[in-house]
């Protein structure tokens, strides 16, 4: 009998960590249309990806392993991708046309208050990064140093759609089934 309270002691407890948890992760996955930011890419994304001299080089070449990443690590990704792109890429966009570069700017406004709502799950602990999410955040960025800096800014910026589409992919699932 002792034994059966136990078991059901555990269980309980595990059920209320992983609900606890399970409402943390729902306090962080951001919501925002991307259409707009669909949109504004593809006016531009020819352009861009003429400007790239390293056609058969990819930033982004890991994400089919993002792909399957757990969905705790979502919000770690997202957070990881959104910082790369804010810090390292869209600040690049100056070396473009005058016309690409408002349209780079226009996007990356667009995704400040996504940005907005994962920064605060980092600072409370709620968005966890596993080994695997580690992993594939340091390959983009081994992938970006490789190239120099306006190559791998213009790179990155050709790849953008790559990363509005997993997002939208992760996202809109996740929140249909939530």
């Amino acid at each position: 009998m002792k034994m059966q309270v136990v078991s059901l002691c555990l269980l309980g407890t595990m059920l209320f960590l992983c609900s606890v948890h399970a409402r943390s992760l729902k306090r962080c996955p951001p919501s925002m249309d991307m259409n707009p930011v669909k949109e504004s890419f593809q006016e531009i994304k020819g352009a861009i990806q003429a400007n790239d001299t390293f056609k058969n080089v990819t930033i982004l070449s890991n994400l089919h392993s993002i792909k399957v990443l757990s969905p705790i690590d979502m919000c770690c990704m997202t957070r990881e991708l959104l910082e790369f792109y804010m810090k390292r890429v869209f600040k690049h966009r100056e070396e473009l046309s005058l016309q690409i570069s408002r349209e780079v700017s226009s996007i990356s406004n667009s995704f400040l208050p996504l940005q907005r709502t994962v920064q605060p799950c980092k600072k409370q602990s709620l968005c966890p990064c596993s080994e695997e999410a580690i992993s594939a955040t340091r390959t983009i960025i081994n992938n970006y140093d490789q190239l120099e800096v306006r190559s791998a800014a213009i790179k990155s910026l050709g790849e953008l759609d790559v990363f509005i589409a997993w997002i939208d992919k992760n996202y809109h699932s996740e929140t249909s089934t939530a």
